[in-house]
């Protein structure tokens, strides 16, 4: 069983920097660059749409995870709070929604650029996996996804009982794909293979994951129709992932260094 920590924050100054935002950050900074230079190493060659959309990227993923999170998680902020809870984009975020989020922008912004998304989506499944493990590092570090008590070996000694620590559990699970994604990588893969092959493989776990958070502690996520928001999201997702797979299976093997995304309109 892993004992109970707490990791203080770093003083700067009048600034405290928290293991959380700390270690979020970073995983995005990771994300990014693995994403670009899988971009460069495998396909399309190029990685200048990922450096351009990038920016947009942190920024849809921000607000939709805010959103997601008081909309979905926690409505009885807005009803306490009024809509203004809305605009403060930093104070609580949920990680479905981020993704959700950065999805739609990345979507919006190929289309008004007039570039192809699609192959671009194995680098960013390259990227995503790895970064988002170490974003969840951050939620394991601030404990803000506490299970239902247990007594499982990986289960933190929370005071008052052990219980599991879903942060954890999902670093664990997205570093396993990314691992198991950066291997199918060494082959060239039809576009959009290893986004399908990451969308199911973390969406189905989450799913049953989820089943695991606590409902008997204090501002505990909120349920819709017994399931959490993010299970919902994880249907979506499968159904994008599968969709991916079916579409893979009748494209070629992409050779590295072929970039026609910067010429064609966007798909």
């Amino acid at each position: 069983m892993i004992p109970y920590f707490e990791v203080p924050p770093l003083s700067l100054g009048p600034i405290e920097l928290h293991a959380f935002g700390l270690l979020s950050a970073l995983g995005i900074y990771l994300g990014a660059r693995l994403a670009a230079r899988a971009a460069r190493t495998f396909a399309p060659g190029s990685d200048l749409a990922l450096v351009e959309v990038a920016p947009w990227l942190v920024g849809g993923g921000v607000i939709g995870g805010h959103l997601l999170h008081v909309l979905g998680y926690h409505p009885e902020i807005l009803a306490e709070e009024g809509w203004t809870s809305l605009l403060r984009v930093w104070d609580g975020l949920s990680s479905m929604g981020g993704v959700l989020g950065a999805l739609l922008t990345l979507l919006i912004f190929f289309r008004i650029k007039g570039w192809k998304v699609r192959p671009y989506l194995n680098a960013l499944a390259l990227g995503v996996a790895p970064g988002w493990a170490v974003a969840r590092l951050g939620c394991f570090a601030a404990h803000d996804h506490k299970g239902v008590l247990t007594d499982f070996p990986l289960a933190v000694a929370f005071p008052g009982g052990a219980r599991h620590d879903l942060g954890l559990y999902e670093a664990l699970l997205l570093g396993a794909i990314a691992g198991v994604l950066w291997l199918l990588a060494r082959r060239p893969r039809p576009e959009g293979l290893l986004m399908g092959v990451l969308a199911i493989a973390y969406a189905v776990p989450r799913f049953f994951l989820d089943f695991l958070r606590a409902t008997d502690l204090p501002f505990s996520d909120g349920r819709i129709a017994g399931l959490t928001p993010a299970q919902y999201t994880s249907v979506l997702f499968v159904g994008i992932g599968a969709w991916l797979l079916l579409r893979a299976r009748s494209l070629p093997a992409v050779v590295a260094g072929a970039d026609s995304s910067r010429t064609t309109a966007a798909a």
